[in-house]
């Protein structure tokens, strides 16, 4: 059935038919390395995984849930999906079954397409299982066209889960419009995201980062997206020197290792053109390392509600300001507000909101939650942040993880950026941990690259920081900490982890 007149607004998988009929055999994705898919390709691929996902009883607006590891078959079902009008939905293979149920049942996905690793947990969640690996035989077997469905630019079709760092995963919807208009607006401030142009992913495929964001943006817009089976610190610096990728987006950490490499030293980094940081605060070092190549770390800011990304600091700012997170973007104004909705004053601390045509229509099934957080046409963000006279914002902590201490509030992130300035500490999270005097108090869980007295952690804290700040437990561990898909440390895993400090390690202060 061919879409009518009325129903002809930008839909999310238009993009990949455009390029393949006008750039046929440009590489749209070009797997580990050496593995690559033109447009082509991966035009007739994705009609044929959309066919075979309607031979399973999937229809428009149907959830189709995915997991399993980084592979070009995830891809493909993924978009195909998309082009049958179905709604995609990433699940973490790193959940076990328990995480898993709870997604599951909220979707109710009428399949879901998993690998080897990933599907014995989802059958013991409960869903009905559909192998990845059928999916590779379709990118060479004999086309089957397809008609694309009558759908509203306002149709779901991604519904991605949130990290649940304070509760359980809600799932954000992405709709046509938003995700188009998202793919739209970063193209007007962005030249490196241009036709022809090369990125490169290396994250999971579970969160927002990747099938919405760096799969579409870059497919969408004509791009070819180096995709890869996992981070790899090295393999990452030959993607920017030896294939020339021109945009790369991380935590801070990623960025880190590449530079600890010692070929990073006689590395030709001019063609990487967008280098974007989110998750965590650049350190000066890490900053300075980069510009010393003529690469400037440009903080961004985003969350999954947010398409992943809605600010990005501009290139000049970050020169003088490499700690603010820029203003928004075009259709994406940010405002810095006090519980009334007034706006801060410049200097004065506030909740970060945000409105545009690329944030979310809502939570999955969850009004209540939806109008918690969208009032008055604005997202309320809950993370603290202040901005300057010309409106550039400066991100402070999350709302919902300030430690509250005799009264005092402590943002978390504020004592994490002291700690990480000590040579030796590679990575640290703060949380909070129960007190009988003042509540709670912070307690310091910190990775170590070599010993570091917990005297010496306590001094350079006594040093930078009012006395209430300072932690008063540490707890020093060789093994890196552990993080979420996204990259970011999994802040609500560690205080699961060390919740009983209190008895099991002793003050330190």
């Amino acid at each position: 059935m061919q879409r009518s007149c009325s129903e002809n607004a930008p839909l999310i998988t238009d993009g990949v038919r455009w390029w393949a009929r006008n750039t046929p055999g440009q590489a749209a994705l070009v797997f580990d390395g050496h593995d690559e898919v033109s447009y082509e390709t991966l035009d007739r691929w994705t009609d044929n995984a959309a066919a075979r996902i309607a031979e399973l009883g999937v229809r428009p607006g149907d959830r189709v849930g995915l997991i399993g590891a980084n592979s070009l078959e995830w891809i493909a079902a993924g978009i195909g999906a998309l082009k049958l009008g179905a709604v995609a939905v990433p699940f973490n293979n790193r959940f076990v079954a328990h995480e898993l149920r709870h997604l599951i049942e909220d979707a109710e996905p009428v399949v879901v397409i998993a690998d080897d690793g990933a599907a014995p947990q989802v059958t013991e969640a409960g869903g009905r299982v559909v192998a990845m690996e059928d999916f590779a035989s379709l990118r060479t077997a004999e086309h089957v066209p397809l008609q694309p469905p009558e759908l509203s630019p306002d149709d779901i079709t991604i519904i991605v889960y949130t990290s649940g760092t304070t509760s359980k995963p809600k799932g954000v919807t992405l709709s046509h419009r938003s995700a188009v208009s998202f793919m739209t607006e970063f193209g007007f401030t962005e030249p490196a995201l241009r036709p022809g142009g090369r990125m490169v992913f290396a994250l999971s495929m579970s969160g927002m980062p990747g099938l919405p964001w760096h799969v579409m943006m870059s497919l969408t817009r004509g791009m070819t997206l180096y995709y890869e089976r996992g981070f790899d610190a090295k393999t990452m610096l030959r993607r920017l020197t030896h294939d020339r990728v021109e945009v790369m987006c991380g935590v801070p950490l990623v960025f880190e290792q590449i530079s600890a490499l010692p070929e990073y030293a006689d590395a030709d980094l001019s063609s990487l053109q967008l280098a974007t940081v989110a998750g965590a605060r650049v350190s000066p070092t890490n900053l300075k390392t980069w510009l010393d190549k003529g690469v400037v770390l440009r903080q961004s800011y985003g969350m999954t509600e947010l398409h992943g990304l809605s600010s990005i600091n501009p290139a000049e700012e970050a020169l003088r300001h490499p700690e603010a997170i820029g203003r928004g973007s075009v259709f994406t104004p940010h405002r810095v507000v006090r519980p009334d909705g007034t706006d801060c004053a410049p200097g004065e601390e506030g909740e970060i909101v945000a409105r545009g045509p690329s944030i979310t229509p809502g939570y999955w099934r969850n009004p209540e939650a939806t109008a918690v957080a969208i009032r008055d046409g604005w997202f309320h963000t809950g993370d603290l942040g202040v901005a300057d006279e010309t409106g550039l914002i400066r991100m402070v902590d999350r709302m919902k993880d300030l430690i509250i201490s005799g009264g005092y509030n402590i943002a978390p992130s504020e004592i994490e950026n002291v700690l990480g300035e000590l040579p030796g500490v590679a990575e640290v999270c703060v949380i909070p941990v129960r007190d009988t005097k003042f509540g709670e108090t912070p307690a310091a869980v910190v990775h170590l690259e070599r010993p570091v007295a917990v005297e010496e952690i306590i001094e350079h804290c006594n040093a930078r920081l009012a006395g209430y700040k300072v932690p008063r437990y540490v707890v020093r561990t060789e093994q890196p900490l552990p993080r979420m898909a996204s990259g970011k440390i999994a802040r609500r895993e560690i205080r699961r982890e060390y919740a009983d400090i209190p008895d099991t390690h002793p003050k330190v202060r």
